[in-house]
């Protein structure tokens, strides 16, 4: 299980950070490790250095950001700056939606071999790009991609996935409550009684259950603030998973309610 950080920005003297601190807190002392961020997300990766170095978890914790420039020189400086910010170890870097993909990949290719990040990636949340992205699965050697999927959007798991599948590719898994519509589909429904059954007390454990069980290397970044909302989502990393059975069962609900 990840942490999104899109909302991880502002006044870093701020009281506002206090929560922020909090959920970062949370994540740590679980064990969870990967935090995904973007220079795209205001001053988020600053936020993040500052918090991650105040309750000393900065070196605890699996960076990854992204580069989101067209041309090779602006996407080597945009790296610079996400190093400058955050401090190292910077994990993975990725294309941020496909930005300026040729010439970035590039740029990340030689990082790589030089030992500044081990691990490259593109990042999408549309589908109108996910052909894109297969194309390039295939072509380039990446460790790694992101993708939209949920049981709101399940369209990356009919190319994109197997695709990871066979090539050996990790996945971080964006919107993975389909931006908020799969909370609102389940308002006011009581958990099904199968959901005892993968472990899960809550709709938000049922839904990146369903994620984290698809067969390619999946892992969630929902994009949390709150650090009771960062207690339940890790509690989905234990406990029993559902099975294709339960999965198709599951898609089933989904599509009769929203």
């Amino acid at each position: 299980m990840g942490l999104g950080t899109n909302r991880y920005r502002g006044d870093v003297t701020s009281s506002d950070m206090n929560t922020l601190r909090d959920t970062l807190k949370v994540f740590n002392k679980i064990g969870a490790q990967v935090i995904d961020t973007s220079p795209n997300y205001g001053n988020s990766e600053e936020v993040l250095a500052h918090l991650l170095n105040e309750i000393d978890a900065r070196q605890d914790v699996f960076m990854a950001t992204k580069v989101d420039r067209e041309s090779a020189k602006d996407g080597l400086k945009r790296m610079e700056e996400s190093f400058e910010r955050l401090g190292e170890p910077i994990e993975l870097m990725q294309v941020h939606n496909l930005r300026g993909t040729k010439d970035q990949l590039e740029n990340m290719k030689a990082w790589k071999e030089e030992g500044r990040f081990r691990y490259i990636g593109i990042t999408t949340h549309r589908v109108q790009q996910h052909a894109e992205m297969e194309r390039f699965m295939r072509a380039e050697p990446l460790d790694f991609i992101q993708v939209n999927y949920s049981l709101a959007d399940r369209a990356a798991a009919e190319r994109v996935l197997p695709l990871a599948i066979d090539r050996g590719i990790a996945v971080l898994v964006n919107r993975p409550f389909g931006n908020g519509r799969l909370f609102q589909a389940v308002d006011g429904a009581d958990l099904p009684e199968w959901a005892a059954e993968i472990d899960a007390s809550s709709w938000g454990q049922v839904f990146l259950k369903y994620i984290i069980s698809h067969p390619a290397n999946t892992i969630p970044i929902p994009g949390t603030t709150k650090p009771h909302h960062a207690q339940d989502n890790l509690s989905a990393m234990t406990g029993r998973l559902p099975d294709e059975a339960l999965r198709k069962e599951m898609e089933a609900i989904m599509s009769k309610l929203m």
